[in-house]
Protein backbone atom coordinates (compact mmCIF):
# COMPACT_ATOMS: atom_id res chain seq x y z
CA UNK A 1 0.00 0.00 0.00
CA UNK A 2 1.29 3.70 -1.14
CA UNK A 3 -0.03 6.67 0.06
CA UNK A 4 0.89 10.38 0.60
CA UNK A 5 3.05 10.72 3.52
CA UNK A 6 1.74 10.79 6.62
CA UNK A 7 4.46 13.40 8.31
CA UNK A 8 5.77 12.63 11.56
CA UNK A 9 4.73 15.37 13.94
CA UNK A 10 2.97 18.91 12.21
CA UNK A 11 1.61 21.63 14.58
CA UNK A 12 -1.89 21.58 15.40
CA UNK A 13 -2.64 25.50 14.82
CA UNK A 14 -5.57 26.69 12.94
CA UNK A 15 -7.57 29.88 12.72
CA UNK A 16 -8.72 29.55 16.77
CA UNK A 17 -4.87 30.85 17.10
CA UNK A 18 -4.32 32.83 14.29
CA UNK A 19 -7.27 35.05 15.09
CA UNK A 20 -5.43 35.66 18.36
CA UNK A 21 -2.17 36.18 16.66
CA UNK A 22 -3.65 38.71 14.94
CA UNK A 23 -5.50 40.31 17.67
CA UNK A 24 -1.75 40.46 19.59
CA UNK A 25 -0.45 42.34 16.87
CA UNK A 26 -3.43 44.98 16.36
CA UNK A 27 -2.93 45.66 20.23
CA UNK A 28 0.47 46.97 20.22
CA UNK A 29 1.58 44.76 22.25
CA UNK A 30 4.28 42.10 20.27
CA UNK A 31 6.61 41.43 22.95
CA UNK A 32 6.60 40.38 26.84
CA UNK A 33 3.10 42.20 27.32
CA UNK A 34 -0.75 41.18 28.76
CA UNK A 35 -0.84 38.08 27.22
CA UNK A 36 2.62 36.35 28.38
CA UNK A 37 1.70 37.56 32.29
CA UNK A 38 -2.18 35.85 31.78
CA UNK A 39 -0.88 32.69 30.20
CA UNK A 40 1.65 32.14 33.01
CA UNK A 41 -1.49 32.28 35.21
CA UNK A 42 -3.22 30.59 33.11
CA UNK A 43 -0.44 27.57 33.02
CA UNK A 44 0.26 27.71 36.75
CA UNK A 45 -3.79 27.13 37.37
CA UNK A 46 -3.70 23.89 34.95
CA UNK A 47 -0.65 22.47 37.10
CA UNK A 48 -2.32 22.91 40.12
CA UNK A 49 -5.52 21.90 39.10
CA UNK A 50 -5.09 19.93 35.81
CA UNK A 51 -8.45 22.40 34.55
CA UNK A 52 -7.68 24.46 31.75
CA UNK A 53 -10.94 26.74 32.31
CA UNK A 54 -9.68 28.86 35.42
CA UNK A 55 -10.96 32.19 34.77
CA UNK A 56 -6.73 33.79 35.35
CA UNK A 57 -8.27 37.54 34.92
CA UNK A 58 -10.28 37.86 38.22
CA UNK A 59 -8.33 39.44 41.44
CA UNK A 60 -8.60 36.10 43.27
CA UNK A 61 -6.73 34.19 40.43
CA UNK A 62 -4.45 36.79 39.39
CA UNK A 63 -3.63 37.00 43.67
CA UNK A 64 -3.37 33.12 43.26
CA UNK A 65 -1.18 32.24 40.72
CA UNK A 66 0.68 34.87 39.60
CA UNK A 67 4.56 34.53 40.34
CA UNK A 68 4.43 30.98 39.63
CA UNK A 69 5.36 30.55 36.08
CA UNK A 70 7.92 32.29 34.21
CA UNK A 71 7.20 31.93 30.37
CA UNK A 72 10.45 32.13 28.11
CA UNK A 73 11.93 31.22 25.04
CA UNK A 74 12.81 27.78 24.89
CA UNK A 75 12.72 24.93 27.37
CA UNK A 76 16.59 25.34 27.32
CA UNK A 77 16.82 28.58 28.46
CA UNK A 78 13.79 27.19 31.07
CA UNK A 79 16.23 24.74 32.47
CA UNK A 80 18.86 26.74 32.41
CA UNK A 81 17.52 29.43 34.35
CA UNK A 82 16.24 27.14 36.85
CA UNK A 83 19.72 26.26 37.10
CA UNK A 84 21.00 29.16 37.57
CA UNK A 85 18.41 30.41 40.03
CA UNK A 86 19.55 27.11 42.11
CA UNK A 87 23.20 28.25 42.03
CA UNK A 88 24.71 25.71 39.66
CA UNK A 89 28.00 26.87 38.84
CA UNK A 90 31.36 25.95 38.12
CA UNK A 91 33.06 22.98 39.87
CA UNK A 92 29.57 21.67 40.46
CA UNK A 93 28.17 18.47 39.37
CA UNK A 94 24.95 17.66 37.89
CA UNK A 95 23.52 13.91 37.42
CA UNK A 96 21.74 13.61 33.99
CA UNK A 97 20.45 10.60 32.76
CA UNK A 98 22.93 9.20 28.97
CA UNK A 99 19.14 8.87 27.58
CA UNK A 100 18.31 12.04 26.55
CA UNK A 101 17.84 15.20 24.19
CA UNK A 102 21.33 18.01 24.23
CA UNK A 103 19.21 20.47 26.22
CA UNK A 104 19.18 18.28 29.35
CA UNK A 105 23.11 18.30 29.52
CA UNK A 106 24.12 21.40 27.92
CA UNK A 107 22.30 23.50 30.10
CA UNK A 108 23.85 22.53 33.13
CA UNK A 109 27.43 22.84 31.01
CA UNK A 110 26.24 26.91 30.19
CA UNK A 111 26.53 27.14 33.81
CA UNK A 112 30.10 25.69 33.77
CA UNK A 113 28.89 22.19 36.15
CA UNK A 114 30.50 19.19 34.47
CA UNK A 115 27.65 16.66 33.82
CA UNK A 116 27.73 13.14 35.22
CA UNK A 117 25.86 10.68 33.28
CA UNK A 118 23.87 7.77 34.70
CA UNK A 119 22.65 4.61 32.59
CA UNK A 120 19.28 3.79 32.50
CA UNK A 121 17.15 0.35 33.75
CA UNK A 122 17.78 -2.32 31.56
CA UNK A 123 14.83 -1.83 29.03
CA UNK A 124 13.34 0.44 30.68
CA UNK A 125 11.48 1.19 33.47
CA UNK A 126 9.30 -2.42 34.26
CA UNK A 127 6.04 -0.95 34.44
CA UNK A 128 5.97 2.15 31.51
CA UNK A 129 9.14 1.08 29.41
CA UNK A 130 10.28 4.65 29.74
CA UNK A 131 14.18 4.72 29.46
CA UNK A 132 14.20 5.97 33.18
CA UNK A 133 17.66 6.15 34.99
CA UNK A 134 18.86 3.35 36.80
CA UNK A 135 18.31 4.41 39.94
CA UNK A 136 21.16 2.34 41.91
CA UNK A 137 23.51 3.57 39.43
CA UNK A 138 21.56 7.46 40.47
CA UNK A 139 22.81 6.75 43.98
CA UNK A 140 26.21 5.44 43.59
CA UNK A 141 27.30 8.91 41.40
CA UNK A 142 26.00 11.39 44.11
CA UNK A 143 29.30 12.75 45.11
CA UNK A 144 29.90 15.65 47.78
CA UNK A 145 30.21 17.94 44.09
CA UNK A 146 26.54 16.98 43.00
CA UNK A 147 24.43 19.66 43.27
CA UNK A 148 21.51 19.03 41.52
CA UNK A 149 19.96 15.82 39.43
CA UNK A 150 18.14 15.86 36.33
CA UNK A 151 14.95 13.40 35.75
CA UNK A 152 13.38 13.45 32.17
CA UNK A 153 9.90 12.99 31.59
CA UNK A 154 10.40 11.31 28.34
CA UNK A 155 7.86 10.31 25.78
CA UNK A 156 5.20 12.22 28.23
CA UNK A 157 5.87 9.67 31.06
CA UNK A 158 6.57 11.05 34.86
CA UNK A 159 9.68 9.48 36.62
CA UNK A 160 9.75 7.65 39.76
CA UNK A 161 10.19 11.05 41.29
CA UNK A 162 9.62 9.53 45.20
CA UNK A 163 12.47 7.32 44.52
CA UNK A 164 14.68 10.38 43.36
CA UNK A 165 13.63 12.31 46.91
CA UNK A 166 14.82 9.18 48.94
CA UNK A 167 18.43 9.16 47.30
CA UNK A 168 18.99 12.92 47.74
CA UNK A 169 17.36 12.37 51.51
CA UNK A 170 19.84 9.16 51.64
CA UNK A 171 22.78 11.23 50.73
CA UNK A 172 22.03 14.72 52.28
CA UNK A 173 24.91 14.59 54.64
CA UNK A 174 27.33 15.07 51.30
CA UNK A 175 25.21 18.51 50.21
CA UNK A 176 27.68 21.78 51.40
CA UNK A 177 25.23 24.73 50.08
CA UNK A 178 26.91 27.10 48.07
CA UNK A 179 27.45 31.33 49.83
CA UNK A 180 26.36 34.26 48.79
CA UNK A 181 28.61 36.00 46.50
CA UNK A 182 27.63 39.15 47.63
CA UNK A 183 25.20 39.83 44.06
CA UNK A 184 21.35 39.27 43.87
CA UNK A 185 21.68 36.44 42.24
CA UNK A 186 24.04 34.85 44.18
CA UNK A 187 22.59 36.10 47.69
CA UNK A 188 19.43 34.44 46.71
CA UNK A 189 20.96 30.78 45.36
CA UNK A 190 22.72 30.57 49.24
CA UNK A 191 19.63 31.14 50.39
CA UNK A 192 17.64 28.52 48.48
CA UNK A 193 20.44 26.37 48.95
CA UNK A 194 20.56 26.70 52.47
CA UNK A 195 16.82 26.10 52.54
CA UNK A 196 16.41 23.02 50.84
CA UNK A 197 19.48 21.99 52.40
CA UNK A 198 19.98 18.73 49.78
CA UNK A 199 20.70 18.24 46.15
CA UNK A 200 18.21 19.89 43.72
CA UNK A 201 15.65 17.63 41.90
CA UNK A 202 15.05 19.08 38.00
CA UNK A 203 12.16 17.80 36.16
CA UNK A 204 13.11 18.51 32.38
CA UNK A 205 8.98 18.25 31.42
CA UNK A 206 9.58 19.28 28.02
CA UNK A 207 6.91 16.36 26.74
CA UNK A 208 5.08 16.01 29.75
CA UNK A 209 3.00 18.83 30.53
CA UNK A 210 -0.35 17.85 31.95
CA UNK A 211 1.16 14.47 32.86
CA UNK A 212 0.69 13.26 36.14
CA UNK A 213 1.75 10.48 39.12
CA UNK A 214 0.38 9.33 42.04
CA UNK A 215 2.77 10.12 44.87
CA UNK A 216 1.60 9.27 48.50
CA UNK A 217 -2.03 8.96 47.62
CA UNK A 218 -2.34 12.27 46.19
CA UNK A 219 -2.42 13.05 42.12
CA UNK A 220 0.45 15.36 41.46
CA UNK A 221 0.76 17.34 37.79
CA UNK A 222 4.21 17.80 36.74
CA UNK A 223 4.90 20.78 37.80
CA UNK A 224 3.77 20.26 41.19
CA UNK A 225 6.97 17.08 41.70
CA UNK A 226 10.24 18.53 41.35
CA UNK A 227 11.85 21.30 42.96
CA UNK A 228 12.43 23.12 39.79
CA UNK A 229 10.32 21.98 35.99
CA UNK A 230 10.76 23.29 33.06
CA UNK A 231 8.64 22.47 30.05
CA UNK A 232 8.83 22.75 26.19
CA UNK A 233 6.22 24.67 23.79
CA UNK A 234 7.94 23.76 20.72
CA UNK A 235 6.54 22.99 17.48
CA UNK A 236 6.46 19.49 17.83
CA UNK A 237 4.96 19.29 21.31
CA UNK A 238 1.45 18.78 22.58
CA UNK A 239 1.09 22.23 23.20
CA UNK A 240 2.92 24.65 20.99
CA UNK A 241 4.18 28.61 20.95
CA UNK A 242 5.91 27.82 17.78
CA UNK A 243 8.95 28.13 19.76
CA UNK A 244 8.30 28.66 23.70
CA UNK A 245 8.80 26.79 27.35
CA UNK A 246 8.08 27.59 30.90
CA UNK A 247 9.64 27.10 34.15
CA UNK A 248 8.00 26.82 37.41
CA UNK A 249 9.56 25.99 41.22
CA UNK A 250 7.90 24.29 44.26
CA UNK A 251 7.34 26.47 47.20
CA UNK A 252 10.97 27.13 48.68
CA UNK A 253 10.29 28.07 52.87
CA UNK A 254 11.42 31.31 53.65
CA UNK A 255 11.30 32.57 50.20
CA UNK A 256 8.53 34.55 48.92
CA UNK A 257 7.41 33.11 45.12
CA UNK A 258 7.34 36.94 44.22
CA UNK A 259 10.99 37.20 44.68
CA UNK A 260 11.99 33.64 42.92
CA UNK A 261 9.80 35.14 39.89
CA UNK A 262 11.48 38.26 39.98
CA UNK A 263 15.19 36.98 39.32
CA UNK A 264 13.59 35.07 36.62
CA UNK A 265 12.63 38.05 34.84
CA UNK A 266 15.35 39.77 35.83
CA UNK A 267 17.89 36.54 34.15
CA UNK A 268 15.49 36.55 31.11
CA UNK A 269 15.78 40.10 30.54
CA UNK A 270 19.25 41.66 30.08
CA UNK A 271 18.99 42.18 34.32
CA UNK A 272 16.64 45.12 33.47
CA UNK A 273 14.74 45.51 36.41
CA UNK A 274 11.56 46.45 34.92
CA UNK A 275 9.97 44.92 31.65
CA UNK A 276 8.48 47.03 28.84
CA UNK A 277 5.20 46.19 30.46
CA UNK A 278 5.96 47.82 33.49
CA UNK A 279 7.89 51.04 32.29
CA UNK A 280 4.38 51.82 30.43
CA UNK A 281 2.94 52.24 33.71
CA UNK A 282 2.65 56.43 34.51
CA UNK A 283 6.66 57.84 35.77
CA UNK A 284 7.82 54.54 35.39
CA UNK A 285 10.51 54.88 32.71
CA UNK A 286 13.04 54.63 35.25
CA UNK A 287 14.80 50.79 35.73
CA UNK A 288 18.31 49.57 36.87
CA UNK A 289 20.48 46.94 35.48
CA UNK A 290 20.77 44.21 38.33
CA UNK A 291 23.14 41.88 36.49
CA UNK A 292 24.68 41.61 32.57
CA UNK A 293 22.36 38.56 31.83
CA UNK A 294 20.37 37.13 29.40
CA UNK A 295 17.88 37.69 26.64
CA UNK A 296 14.94 34.77 26.24
CA UNK A 297 11.36 36.17 27.50
CA UNK A 298 8.38 35.11 25.80
CA UNK A 299 6.29 37.85 23.47
CA UNK A 300 2.99 38.10 23.53
CA UNK A 301 2.84 36.86 19.85
CA UNK A 302 3.88 33.76 20.75
CA UNK A 303 1.77 33.63 23.92
CA UNK A 304 -1.18 34.38 21.78
CA UNK A 305 -0.85 30.77 20.32
CA UNK A 306 -0.49 29.22 23.34
CA UNK A 307 -3.46 30.75 25.38
CA UNK A 308 -5.74 29.38 22.49
CA UNK A 309 -4.02 26.46 22.24
CA UNK A 310 -4.51 26.28 25.87
CA UNK A 311 -8.16 26.21 25.97
CA UNK A 312 -8.04 22.94 23.76
CA UNK A 313 -5.93 21.12 25.05
CA UNK A 314 -7.27 18.45 27.04
CA UNK A 315 -9.38 17.51 23.93
CA UNK A 316 -5.72 17.34 22.31
CA UNK A 317 -4.56 14.89 25.01
CA UNK A 318 -7.89 13.11 24.89
CA UNK A 319 -6.94 12.25 20.94
CA UNK A 320 -3.66 11.24 21.84
CA UNK A 321 -5.18 8.66 24.24
CA UNK A 322 -7.14 7.40 21.38
CA UNK A 323 -4.56 6.73 19.10
CA UNK A 324 -2.26 5.50 21.67
CA UNK A 325 -5.11 2.71 22.19
CA UNK A 326 -5.23 1.63 18.93
CA UNK A 327 -1.21 1.70 18.75
CA UNK A 328 -1.27 -1.30 22.19
CA UNK A 329 -3.41 -2.93 19.89
CA UNK A 330 -1.40 -3.71 16.95
CA UNK A 331 1.61 -3.85 18.89
CA UNK A 332 0.35 -6.65 21.30
CA UNK A 333 -0.58 -8.66 18.48
CA UNK A 334 2.44 -8.05 16.55
CA UNK A 335 4.39 -8.81 19.35
CA UNK A 336 6.52 -5.40 19.58
CA UNK A 337 7.29 -3.92 22.90
CA UNK A 338 6.21 0.08 23.37
CA UNK A 339 5.93 2.24 25.88
CA UNK A 340 2.99 1.96 28.25
CA UNK A 341 1.34 5.32 28.89
CA UNK A 342 -1.08 4.64 31.90
CA UNK A 343 -0.38 2.71 34.90
CA UNK A 344 -1.85 2.91 38.27
CA UNK A 345 0.20 5.05 39.11
CA UNK A 346 0.96 6.69 36.16
CA UNK A 347 -1.19 9.23 33.84
CA UNK A 348 1.33 10.20 30.68
CA UNK A 349 0.67 13.28 28.40
CA UNK A 350 0.94 10.64 25.55
CA UNK A 351 3.66 12.50 23.39
CA UNK A 352 5.67 10.22 21.76
CA UNK A 353 5.05 6.29 20.67
CA UNK A 354 8.34 4.31 21.12
CA UNK A 355 8.45 1.11 19.85
CA UNK A 356 11.53 -1.65 20.18
CA UNK A 357 11.31 -4.37 17.44
CA UNK A 358 12.65 -7.74 19.79
CA UNK A 359 15.71 -9.79 17.64
CA UNK A 360 16.77 -6.68 15.53
CA UNK A 361 20.13 -4.63 15.85
CA UNK A 362 20.92 -1.11 14.73
CA UNK A 363 21.30 -1.76 10.84
CA UNK A 364 18.32 -3.62 10.55
CA UNK A 365 15.97 -0.76 12.51
CA UNK A 366 17.24 1.28 10.22
CA UNK A 367 16.16 -0.70 7.30
CA UNK A 368 12.82 -0.74 8.73
CA UNK A 369 12.62 2.81 9.06
CA UNK A 370 13.23 3.24 5.69
CA UNK A 371 10.68 0.76 4.65
CA UNK A 372 7.99 2.76 6.92
CA UNK A 373 9.28 5.92 4.53
CA UNK A 374 8.59 3.89 1.50
CA UNK A 375 4.80 3.17 2.72
CA UNK A 376 4.43 7.06 3.05
CA UNK A 377 4.72 6.40 6.80
CA UNK A 378 7.51 9.33 8.24
CA UNK A 379 8.93 7.92 11.91
CA UNK A 380 12.09 9.41 14.05
CA UNK A 381 14.24 8.02 17.04
CA UNK A 382 14.16 9.34 20.17
CA UNK A 383 16.86 9.15 21.25
CA UNK A 384 20.50 8.40 20.33
CA UNK A 385 21.98 8.49 23.66
CA UNK A 386 23.99 11.24 24.57
CA UNK A 387 27.19 9.88 25.23
CA UNK A 388 27.00 8.61 21.29
CA UNK A 389 27.07 12.05 20.30
CA UNK A 390 30.43 13.43 19.33
CA UNK A 391 30.05 17.15 22.04
CA UNK A 392 29.96 14.78 25.36
CA UNK A 393 32.71 11.78 23.70
CA UNK A 394 31.35 9.84 21.24
CA UNK A 395 31.63 6.81 23.20
CA UNK A 396 28.64 4.90 24.79
CA UNK A 397 30.82 2.12 26.13
CA UNK A 398 30.19 2.74 29.84
CA UNK A 399 25.94 2.98 29.31
CA UNK A 400 25.02 -0.41 27.53
CA UNK A 401 21.50 0.11 28.50
CA UNK A 402 20.88 2.95 26.74
CA UNK A 403 22.46 1.82 23.68
CA UNK A 404 20.29 -1.74 23.89
CA UNK A 405 17.21 0.53 23.86
CA UNK A 406 18.14 2.96 21.58
CA UNK A 407 19.32 0.17 19.04
CA UNK A 408 16.07 -1.31 17.97
CA UNK A 409 14.02 1.89 18.62
CA UNK A 410 11.58 3.73 16.20
CA UNK A 411 9.38 6.47 17.17
CA UNK A 412 6.39 6.71 15.44
CA UNK A 413 4.22 9.36 14.55
CA UNK A 414 1.51 10.40 17.27
CA UNK A 415 -0.05 13.82 16.37
CA UNK A 416 -3.81 15.05 16.44
CA UNK A 417 -3.67 15.62 12.50
CA UNK A 418 -3.70 11.87 12.15
CA UNK A 419 -7.22 11.28 11.26
CA UNK A 420 -8.82 7.44 11.60
CA UNK A 421 -7.81 6.24 8.64
CA UNK A 422 -4.17 7.66 8.82
CA UNK A 423 -4.24 5.54 12.57
CA UNK A 424 -5.63 2.30 10.51
CA UNK A 425 -2.95 2.51 8.13
CA UNK A 426 0.09 2.92 10.16
CA UNK A 427 -1.20 0.06 12.79
CA UNK A 428 -1.29 -2.12 9.57
CA UNK A 429 1.93 -1.11 9.48
CA UNK A 430 3.26 -2.47 12.61
CA UNK A 431 1.65 -5.86 11.93
CA UNK A 432 3.42 -6.51 8.65
CA UNK A 433 6.71 -5.01 10.46
CA UNK A 434 7.71 -8.90 10.70
CA UNK A 435 7.05 -9.64 7.70
CA UNK A 436 9.96 -7.23 6.90
CA UNK A 437 12.56 -8.86 8.62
Amino acid sequence: MNRETIPFSPPDVGDYEIKEVVQAIQSGWITTGPRTKLFERRLAAYIESGNTNIDCNSKESIDCFSNKVVCLSSATAAEELNLRVFGIQKGDEVIVPAYTYTSTASAAIHCGATVVFVDIQKNGDPLTGMPEMDYQKLEEAISPKTKAIIAVDLGGIVCDYEKIYEIVERKKCLFVPCESDGTPLGDLSARIQQSLGRIAVIADCAHSLGASRLMNGNICYCGQIADFSSFSFHAVKNMTTAEGGAATWKRIQGIPDEEIYHMYQLLSLHGQSKDAFSKTRVGAWEYDIIGPWYKCNMTDITASIGLRQLDRYLDLIERRKQIVRKYDEACDAAGIYHLNHQTHTVMSSHHLYLIRIPGIDEKKRNEIIEKLAETGISTNVHYKPLPMMTAYGADCTNYPNAYEYYNNLITLPLHTLLNDEDVDYICNAIRSIETWM
